[in-house]
């Protein structure tokens, strides 16, 4: 027994291209043309009077763009996915389009049977990033991975090694020719940078890190 189709709504500000779009989508079996739109306010009218079940978004039209038309159909149809279609692979589009609250975003450059399998996807409640700007997510998320990494001074590494090999705070102190205070101050700055709590945690930290071997 077929499940129902997936209700769609085309928005593009170009009617060949919601032509095109139409004459592909409709010819697949589980989906159905529901409406069409040729602006973001088309869009959004639209979107709260079918309540499809995907909203096939182009980014860059005049009046309400792409972007804040899809803010606004995920604010009053919450249960509708949005899917970007878009000339543009530019990373701004994409985050801000991710941001407004699109499930997928798909380059019209993309073979047809990627934009229909993204439909099904985003229909599904899932997420569906073109592998170009998958990678674009990855890198970002790498990139703000490393700059939120915690890095520790010069002296504190060296802190962190002496307290690693079982030196007391007072023998630091005199190695490095410092106060014992100084000792206890980079000890502090140790621990709450690293998100550790005791003398056992650091060893196993200055161990991963090879600031000492194994012991």
């Amino acid at each position: 027994m077929r499940g129902p189709r997936i209700r769609l709504l085309l928005v593009d500000d170009h009617q060949v291209v919601r032509a095109g779009l139409r004459m592909l989508l409709q010819a697949e079996a589980d989906m159905e043309i529901a409406g069409e739109a040729g602006s973001g306010e088309e869009a959004l009218h639209a979107a709260q009077t079918l309540q499809p079940d995907v909203v096939v978004m182009d980014v860059a039209m005049s009046g309400i763009g792409g972007i804040e038309a899809t803010r606004r159909i995920k604010a009053a149809c919450p249960n509708t996915a949005v899917l970007a279609l878009t000339m543009y692979e530019d990373e701004q589009y994409f985050f801000e389009m991710l941001n407004a609250g699109a499930s997928g975003y798909v380059p019209k450059r993309a073979a047809a049977d990627e934009l229909v399998s993204a439909i099904r996807a985003v229909s599904r409640g899932e997420v569906f990033l073109y592998p170009t700007l998958a990678r674009v997510l990855v890198r970002e998320y790498t990139q703000r991975a490393q700059s939120t990494r915690p890095t520790l001074t010069p002296r504190e590494v060296q802190v962190l090694t002496l307290i690693a090999e079982g030196y007391t705070n007072r023998e630091i102190a005199q190695q490095l020719c410092v106060s014992v205070k100084t000792v206890d101050r980079h000890r502090e700055n140790i621990l709450s940078k690293l998100n550790l709590h005791n003398r056992v945690e650091l060893v196993k930290y200055a161990i991963r890190k090879g600031l000492i071997p194994p012991r």
